[in-house]
């Protein structure tokens, strides 16, 4: 009792693993470390359990001690261990993971078969809708299965993948029969279990007399039912569309309806069984010499398989923009909400909002029954299309339990129109916890101002937002003015207490982040990235709205914004009495800096007793400059700066071991008391004397915590030279 178990942690990881962990500096819990690893090795095949003879006993189950401790889980590529996780031999892993597992991700994801599929969906009930796991992560899907994508995201929201392959009713969770068990059917209850079930038996009687018709030689899609449609199955009832003439896309093996959404899952073929099932086309093979016929029979059970779970997750995207459209109508936003394309434009003829999914007869899926849902969801590097889009503002629309939204370079474009309707929907929910939204890509559809102002528009409970774009859309400076709905619409006082900004070499108009300013007057901290001053008064007007709208801004960051002509800026910030944290990074600060600038400085700081952190990684600092500094700390100064970063400046084992003695020296004559307490040395050049640069590093471990990186400086600048 009292001792300290992580290097005996430490130790098992070495003996097991036989890796080098990741990260390891970064490691606050090896014994957490190594369990969540160890199940994962044994689960995923990596690690042979035979191989060490601790491990090697038949009495002892890898993954049934390690899952309890498991609190987050990566799933990859083919999705193997989903249907290890799900066989009945690990049921009571899976009863583990459900108690202990927080986040679930998805890594480098390749298209399965059904039965993994159906595996998928057990999983993601068992650990969502009866689990813990409030977090699903998915990265680096470069060509997603559109299937497989939107069914994680169903699952995600809550909803249960229906349908002849996996049942509600029939569902192996025995949760759920519990749950049906226990739960006093009312009389209303009754009569729509009693409709469906007949409903789902005349489909059954007709789907045989069409069988019969075929074999007798009749054309396909008799009685309006295609031959192909599943026996009884509730789901192929959602291939149909809401009137004869409303199209059905097809493309890419996709088959593309509008369906409702508002009944309930257990009962998901009321309503729809009314109208004409369409048959997927299919081509029919010319009989070969020597060739045996197909059975009718088995065709049928194999197309089952395959195509419930496609057509659910399909549905779920037709029954968007009309479910959009009616409560904008009820709002007066038709303009915003129910467009014949992405774009924002109000939709100018039938046809075309039929295509998009407009159609009357739909409604949302926000009155269907639910399960437990997560509250942050994350894509990374998954490219998104119009479908997929249209099915994750669908979803976010009645999300009420999200909380964090993150989509990091998935290709929107134009479809950022959709997710902009379906978080207004969302917006407008009773419940509604959304507070975090981040979204970055390489191109920008809109100027990222006039995005800020769209998402605060709808979202003005948002406690945090961050955009960022690495360049600008070449087609977008032909657009005229932008999109006049979203710079024209007056931003109503938010909640917004951080805001982040990463312009795609856009300039800085404070004319343009004004309103949103003003509007956040809660805002705390304020990060802009990348972006041009086009004047050189644009900071001033700046500093002195920051000053006037948002007095408890505490936190500042510039990054990759040309400082080098703004001494007068940069020194009336330093001296803010309300900041705590303020960042320059890669700002050229001392580009062209005189010994008086940096003099001035370093007064400013010596003043300032409430700066807790500068930041200054990247503006060539050098030996010289980072021994001034030192004198931050000198016995007369006020200070309290608690944190400094001077990463990627330049500095040699010389220069440290120089700043070192002098900041030793300050604290001697200070009386041992001081302050300082990190120090942060990323990519600067000590391995150019490694001895000495240990010596530095030593004797400031001693005064601070210090953090730095085996960075090697020669092929680091071998890099640089490339590329110019």
């Amino acid at each position: 009792s009292g001792l300290s178990t992580q290097p005996v942690w430490r130790k098992l990881w070495d003996d097991v693993m036989k890796t080098r962990p990741p990260n390891s500096e970064n490691v606050t819990c090896w014994r957490t470390k190594f369990l969540e690893t160890f199940f994962s090795n044994v689960l995923h095949g990596v690690l042979d359990v035979s191989s060490d003879w601790r491990l090697n006993d038949h009495h002892f189950s890898p993954l049934l001690h390690s899952s309890q401790h498991v609190t987050q889980l990566t799933l990859c590529n083919m999705l193997q261990a989903v249907t290890e996780l799900t066989a009945e031999h690990n049921q009571k892993v899976l009863e583990n993971l459900a108690s202990s597992l927080g986040i679930l991700k998805f890594r480098h994801l390749l298209s399965t078969d059904p039965s993994v599929r159906r595996s998928l969906v057990l999983l993601l009930h068992r650990l969502i809708h009866h689990g813990s796991v409030s977090q699903v992560s998915m990265y680096s899907w470069p060509v997603p299965d559109t299937v497989l994508l939107i069914l994680i995201l169903s699952m995600s929201a809550g909803y249960w993948c229906s349908g002849k392959v996996l049942p509600y009713r029939s569902s192996p969770c025995s949760f759920c029969r519990e749950d049906s068990a226990q739960r006093p059917e009312s009389t209303r209850g009754q009569t729509e279990t009693a409709r469906c079930d007949e409903e789902e038996r005349r489909h059954g009687k007709e789907q045989q007399a069409s069988l019969g018709a075929r074999r007798a030689g009749a054309p396909a899609g008799l009685n309006g039912h295609g031959a192909d449609a599943p026996h009884g199955s509730a789901i192929s009832a959602l291939r149909s569309c809401p009137s004869p003439d409303t199209p059905c896309e097809e493309g890419s093996g996709e088959l593309s309806c509008d369906a409702p959404a508002g009944s309930s899952p257990r009962c998901l073929s009321e309503g729809l069984s009314r109208r004409p099932i369409l048959q997927k086309p299919r081509r029919r093979p010319k009989p070969a010499a020597g060739r045996r016929r197909r059975c009718p029979r088995r065709s049928r059970d194999t197309y089952d398989d395959q195509e419930d779970l496609y057509d659910f997750v399909f549905t779920v995207a037709r029954e968007n923009t009309s479910a959009l459209h009616e409560n904008s109508v009820r709002e007066g936003e038709n303009a915003d909400n129910c467009t014949s394309s992405p774009t924002g434009s109000p939709c100018s003829s039938s046809a075309g909002c039929k295509k998009r999914g407009c159609s009357a007869g739909t409604f949302s899926l926000k009155t269907a029954h639910r399960f437990r849902s997560v509250s942050t969801l994350e894509l990374f590097s998954i490219p998104l299309t119009e479908d997929a889009c249209r099915t994750l503002s669908n979803l976010l629309s009645s999300w009420v339990s999200l909380e964090n939204l993150v989509l990091s370079y998935n290709g929107l474009g134009e479809n950022i129109a959709w997710l902009l309707s379906g978080l207004r929907a969302l917006s407008r929910q009773p419940g509604c916890r959304l507070r975090v939204l981040r979204v970055s890509d390489v191109f920008s559809h809109m100027p990222c101002m006039e995005l800020v102002r769209c998402v605060l528009s709808a979202l003005p409970q948002l406690r945090t937002l961050s955009v960022s774009f690495d360049l600008k859309n070449q087609t977008e400076g032909n657009r005229p003015g932008g999109n006049p709905s979203c710079s024209e619409t007056e931003i109503p006082e938010s909640c917004l207490e951080q805001l982040e900004i990463r312009f795609p070499r856009e300039p800085l108009h404070t004319a343009l982040l004004l309103p949103v300013l003003k509007a956040s007057r809660c805002l705390q901290q304020l990060s802009l990235d990348s972006a041009a001053l086009p004047c050189p008064r644009e900071l001033e007007h700046l500093l002195q709205a920051l000053k006037e709208c948002n007095p408890n801004l505490k936190k500042l960051s510039f990054h990759d914004v040309n400082l080098a002509d703004h001494q007068k800026e940069v020194l009336l910030l330093l001296q803010d009495p309300i900041l705590q944290e303020i960042t320059f990074s890669f700002c050229r600060l001392f580009e062209s800096c005189t010994t008086e600038f940096l003099s001035e400085i370093i007064n400013t700081v010596k003043r300032n007793s409430s700066l807790k952190s500068l930041k200054l990684p990247g503006n060539r600092l050098g030996n010289h400059r980072l021994v001034a500094l030192a004198d931050i700390f000198s016995e007369d100064s006020s200070s309290s700066l608690c944190q400094l970063d001077v990463s990627s400046n330049c500095i040699k084992p010389d220069g440290l071991l120089e700043f070192t003695k002098k900041l030793e020296g300050h604290i001697q004559k200070r009386g041992g008391h001081i302050k300082f307490t990190h120090l942060r040395l990323f990519q600067n050049w000590l391995d150019q004397d490694v001895e000495t640069a240990q010596e530095a590093l030593r004797r400031l471990r001693a005064v601070c915590s210090v953090v730095n990186d085996t960075w090697d400086s020669s092929q680091a600048f071998a890099d640089y030279i490339s590329v110019m």
